[in-house]
């Protein structure tokens, strides 16, 4: 239920980022700290969970310095147990590593294929499977993508990984309910660091991505991280198993 104000808010809670410690993910971490949550941000490298962790307790929130590997079970059972150690009961795990291989189809190797499915799928029912059976209540965002519907040149194992996590997503909705809401943020192009050059200002690519856009750019972080404080909050309470497309308006066809 939502408070008598309606109003969207995480103060309080306890949040859990995999692949939150840069590009959309870190900028989600940024918005929970900042709306009064307690946030780990995790991913498997040292030294960027200890420069989060150091610029979310900045802002003002609670956090621990706990590495993950979504791709091992034991890795990610131990995120939970140092999270619940950390900040007590789970509020909210937002799912948000991922993996790209840019390759046609026929010169993808298996080892590029596997690694895109487990990443962005199998390490998403892993978290789910491990947070999902420790949380009494409470929100799962996963990060997907606007790729998941469209046909995307030398994206073979990204588009099949998140058009899986969207079905994904709608089913453990359906496993989890009624106490623990899970969602999927499908953004479209969004200028982060690891978008590479075809995003800078100025190129080919990037041209033709603002012509087929009606708000005529690409998006920022922190205009992804608003639907992540949305579902996170009481006042998405009747929420479940929706795919909150953030794209501009982009236009669903190969570019």
């Amino acid at each position: 239920m939502t408070d008598d104000s309606g109003a969207i808010s995480v103060d309080g809670k306890n949040v859990v980022i995999i692949g939150g410690t840069s590009g959309i993910g870190l900028e989600i971490g940024r918005a929970f700290a900042r709306n009064g949550a307690d946030v780990i941000a995790s991913s498997r490298s040292e030294d960027s969970v200890a420069d989060a962790a150091a610029e979310l307790r900045d802002l003002g929130a609670e956090t621990a310095e706990v590495t993950c590997n979504v791709r091992d079970l034991e890795s990610v059972r131990n995120l939970k147990d140092e999270a619940e150690a950390a900040l007590g009961g789970i509020d909210v795990l937002v799912n948000s590593a991922g993996s790209v291989a840019a390759a046609p189809v026929t010169e993808m190797t298996e080892k590029e294929w596997y690694q895109d499915i487990d990443v962005c799928l199998s390490g998403v029912f892993r978290a789910t499977k491990v947070f999902g059976d420790a949380m009494d209540e409470g929100s799962i965002i996963n990060i997907s993508s606007m790729s998941a519907e469209q046909s995307r040149e030398e994206r073979a194992g990204y588009v099949s990984a998140k058009a899986g996590l969207n079905g994904l997503t709608r089913a453990t909705a359906a496993d989890l309910a009624p106490d623990i809401r899970v969602n999927a943020i499908a953004p479209g192009f969004v200028k982060t660091e690891l978008a590479g050059p075809k995003l800078e200002d100025g190129s080919e690519f990037r041209e033709g991505v603002d012509e087929r856009t009606p708000m005529e750019r690409v998006a920022t972080p922190d205009e992804i991280s608003g639907a992540a404080l949305y579902l996170a909050s009481d006042a998405a309470s009747f929420t479940t198993g929706e795919i909150i497309t953030i794209d501009g308006g982009y236009d669903r066809s190969s570019v």
